[in-house]
C-alpha cells in the first residue's frame, strides 16, 4: 500500500441562501463571489464549486453572467 498516490476531488455546495443571510443581512457585507470562489480553492483546496441559489426571473443575467463565471449554478 504504501508509494501509492491517492487522488481526489474536494466539492463545496453551498446554499445561496444561507450564504447570502451571513454575510449580507448579519454582517452587512457584499460578498465578491469570484474572490469568494479564489478563497475556497486557496484555503480549503476545492476544486469544484456548486452554488445551488434560487430562482428569481429579474436576476437571469446575474445567474447566467455572473456566477457561471465562478460558480456551476444549480
Amino acid at each position: 500500500m504504501s508509494g501509492k498516490c491517492i487522488n481526489f476531488m474536494i466539492n463545496a455546495y453551498i446554499d445561496a441562501a444561507n450564504l447570502h443571510k451571513g454575510t449580507k443581512k448579519q454582517l452587512g457585507w457584499n460578498l465578491d463571489y469570484g474572490r469568494f470562489r479564489v478563497w475556497l480553492r486557496k484555503k480549503y483546496n476545492v476544486d469544484n464549486t456548486y452554488l445551488f441559489i434560487g430562482l428569481v426571473p429579474k436576476n437571469k443575467d446575474l445567474y447566467r453572467d455572473g456566477f457561471k463565471t465562478h460558480f456551476d449554478v444549480k
